[in-house]
């Protein structure tokens, strides 16, 4: 097995880039299509111009698939799909699609079960990650403590308001008072 992952290496290395034919002077996608003209250099093998796709550079079967370290890769999206992997034989991708907290939860299962996890480094991962959550979950707190401040400021401010309404309720009807009380000194004087 060794012996073939190391040769599967040596193919790859030596392996080109298979592109369209003439990609540049089309302004066409890089991807593969096989080559259709019919005096077209590419399909004709010819020296100078890229490589045609060919069986050649397949990897060996027995070794199609596996990673680097020679297990099966499975791709796991929750607990179930982890608890029937082998741990020998198979390693382990978590799914893009699953959300942070269970992703967490898969990767420690996956840790105490001695699973190898393929597309990152668990313990880094894990606390990078433990990290981020603890610094939101401070932020948001503080957050919530800034509003509640804001919130008692803006009711010690509506009680103050109130007072100075009535206050100034108060001093208006003085006001009105002292004018009426004007108009009916000068209608007596006259």
């Amino acid at each position: 097995m060794k012996e073939l992952l190391e040769l599967r290496k040596q193919i790859k290395r030596k392996k080109p880039d298979f592109v369209r034919q003439d990609p540049h002077k089309k302004r066409l996608r890089k991807k593969w299509v096989k080559p259709r003209g019919l005096h077209s250099k590419v399909r004709l093998k010819k020296a100078g111009h890229p490589k045609k796709v060919s069986a050649g550079y397949r990897a060996p079967k027995e070794v199609r698939g596996l990673s680097k370290e020679g297990l099966k890769v499975i791709i796991i999206n929750n607990e179930s799909e982890l608890s029937k992997v082998d741990k020998e034989k198979e390693g382990i991708i978590v799914s893009g699609k699953v959300g942070l907290r269970n992703k967490i939860l898969l990767l420690k299962k996956a840790k105490e079960n001695g699973i190898k996890v393929l597309n990152l480094d668990v313990d880094e991962y894990l606390k990078r990650k433990e990290e981020e959550i603890r610094k939101r979950f401070e932020k948001k707190k503080a957050k919530e403590e800034k509003k509640k401040a804001k919130k008692k400021e803006e009711k010690k401010g509506k009680k103050e308001e109130k007072l100075e309404e009535k206050l100034s309720e108060e001093e208006k009807k003085e006001q009105e008072k002292k004018e009426k009380d004007k108009l009916l000194t000068k209608r007596e004087t006259k």
